[in-house]
């Protein structure tokens, strides 16, 4: 999957945060429905601009954007081992 395909930023929509083509549509806001329990199903009714084949394409940029980042973890979040 190229993501790239499907996402890209633009300074002038959502102040370049990253947005699926052809909509104002943020990564991020597809990504905080699901969190929030929403299905694929629910986003693609909901959103009629978002194509199905985008989907795979947040994962994959999710995914890429996670290998290349260095994240710390707080130490709030870390478990008693």
């Amino acid at each position: 999957m190229n993501w790239r395909n499907y996402i890209h930023t633009d300074p002038a929509i959502l102040a370049g945060k990253p947005i699926i083509k052809g909509t104002r549509l943020s990564v991020e806001l597809i990504l905080e429905r699901l969190a929030n329990g929403w299905t694929e199903a629910m986003l693609l009714e909901s959103y009629p601009t978002l194509s199905k084949e985008a989907l795979p394409a947040v994962y994959a940029f999710m995914l890429e954007t996670i290998r290349d980042d260095v994240f710390k973890i707080h130490d709030s979040l870390r478990q008693a081992s």
